[in-house]
C-alpha cells in the first residue's frame, strides 16, 4: 500500500513539473510584453481608462512622495517643538511658590453647589499637582 501511495504521488510529482514550466513561460511572457494583446479594442473608452490608470498612478506617487518626504519631517518637528514648550513650562512652573502660598482671587474656584463625586470641590479635570482650592482661604 505504502509503494502504491508513492507510485501516485511521483506520479503527480512529475506531471506537475513538466506542465509548470510551460504554464510559467507563458505567464511570464503575457505579463512582460509591454504591447497590448490584440483582443483589445483601441477605441475612446479604452483611451479614456488608459488615461485614469495612468493619472491615479501619478497622484499616488505624488502623495506617497508627500507623505515620505513632507508629513514625516513635519511630524518629527512639531514633536520636537511640544517637547521643548513642555520642558520649558515645567521649568517655569518649578520658580512659581508652592501651590498653597499662591493667592487665590475670588474668581477662582467657584462653588454654587457641591460637584456629585469625590468630596464635591473637586471638578473632573482636578490635577492635584496642579490645581488647589482652600475653603477657607479667599482675598
Amino acid at each position: 500500500m505504502l509503494s502504491r501511495n508513492v507510485a501516485r504521488f511521483s506520479q503527480r510529482a512529475s506531471q506537475q513539473a513538466r506542465q509548470a514550466p510551460v504554464r510559467q513561460t507563458v505567464q511570464r511572457r503575457f505579463a512582460s510584453s509591454e504591447t497590448q494583446p490584440s483582443w483589445i479594442v483601441d477605441n475612446e473608452f479604452n483611451r479614456e481608462r488608459a488615461a485614469v490608470k495612468h493619472h491615479a498612478a501619478s497622484t499616488s506617487d505624488l502623495w506617497r512622495k508627500l507623505s515620505i518626504f513632507a508629513v514625516i519631517p513635519c511630524l518629527i518637528g512639531g514633536g520636537l517643538n511640544a517637547y521643548n514648550l513642555w520642558s520649558e513650562h515645567w521649568e517655569h512652573w518649578e520658580h512659581m511658590p508652592p501651590l498653597e502660598e499662591r493667592t487665590e482671587y475670588p474668581y477662582q474656584n467657584i462653588r454654587v453647589k457641591n460637584y456629585p463625586w469625590g468630596d464635591g470641590d473637586k471638578t473632573i479635570f482636578w490635577n492635584d499637582e496642579v490645581n488647589y482650592h482652600n475653603k477657607d482661604k479667599a482675598t
